[in-house]
């Protein structure tokens, strides 16, 4: 089992690995996920008030962001 990461264990420019995906993303987002499944972090976003999201660079240059439960360290 992997474990979460948690936005206190990561940093912007970490190395991270999307584990899954809870919500309905872009195909695009999909096709690079399946090529590749990590990237850097470049960023964090407040998801509904009382989370976190982390905003993760793919190696296609897309980006998107994630729960801090959809993440892994690299």
């Amino acid at each position: 089992m992997t474990q979460a990461a948690t936005p206190g264990s990561i940093d912007i420019g970490s190395r991270v690995r999307i584990t899954r995906v809870r919500d309905r993303i872009p195909a695009d987002l999909v096709e690079a996920l399946k090529s590749d499944a990590s990237g850097t972090v470049s960023g964090f976003k407040m998801t509904d008030g009382s989370g976190i999201g982390v905003v993760v660079e793919l190696s296609n240059g897309s980006s998107g962001w994630f729960f801090d439960d959809e993440i892994a360290p690299a």
